[in-house]
């Protein structure tokens, strides 16, 4: 048990803490780039004929608003002119043109995603009605509503994995390389960026599908 305790740790946690290893490695200042994130956002985006999206700074992590058609990049990315800030604005514009392209799993993700969120809203009602109601009945529907809520999170974060995976590698990496934005050197780092902020998404996947999981296996009890 405690091995297995010690897999599932190192399988959800180690790829955070490369991550970040990986992100701190190619966030130096590079003088020789002639732009921050949030530039080169806007001109990649400006490229592809999308001077409609908005380029924002934002607090709350980086990533592209298919509502307010907005790619929204944090301080160090907004900023930066680094390996990292320059290959994460470029992801997120990866998500503008699928958008923009009209991309079918990123349109099912944002429908999945507003789901989920009024589930959880109405998650926290239930137990309200349920204290009140005081019965056997309402106590299964507070669980089933929980597990329903639990299954749309879990969908929402497989459905991830593929529209992550396309605006890295089918997207980002591509533009930058046609246009010659880095240095074989460059994009080999930029590579290992985008792979190891794939492997949050795959990891946040398990940690979602053994929640979900656990409570499948307490629920049959």
């Amino acid at each position: 048990f405690i091995l297995l305790v010690i897999i599932v740790g190192l399988v959800i946690l180690g790829p955070q803490f490369w991550t970040k290893r990986v992100f701190a490695k190619h966030s130096a200042p590079r003088p020789d780039y002639p732009g921050t994130g949030a530039e080169v956002a806007r001109h990649l985006l400006n490229r592809f004929d999308m001077q409609h999206i908005a380029v924002e700074p934002t607090e709350t992590g980086d990533h592209y608003d298919p509502v307010s058609k907005a790619v929204r990049l944090t301080p160090a990315i907004f900023e930066g002119k680094s390996l990292t800030a320059i290959t994460i604005a470029a992801h997120e514009v990866g998500h503008a043109i699928q958008d923009h392209q009209g991309y079918q799993p990123l349109a099912e993700r944002t429908k999945l995603v507003r789901i989920a969120q009024g589930a959880e809203v109405l998650m926290m009602g239930i137990p309200i009605a349920a204290a009140v109601a005081r019965t056997p009945a309402a106590s299964v529907i507070v669980l089933m509503a929980g597990l329903a809520t639990m299954g749309i999170s879990t969908l929402v974060h497989l459905v991830t994995l593929p529209v992550e995976w396309d605006a890295s590698f089918r997207r980002a990496l591509p533009v930058l390389r046609q246009g010659q934005y880095l240095t074989p050197d460059d994009e080999r780092g930029a590579r290992s960026i985008l792979t190891a902020a794939a492997l949050t998404y795959v990891a946040a996947s398990l940690a979602s599908l053994l929640n979900l999981w656990r409570w499948i296996g307490f629920l049959r009890r």
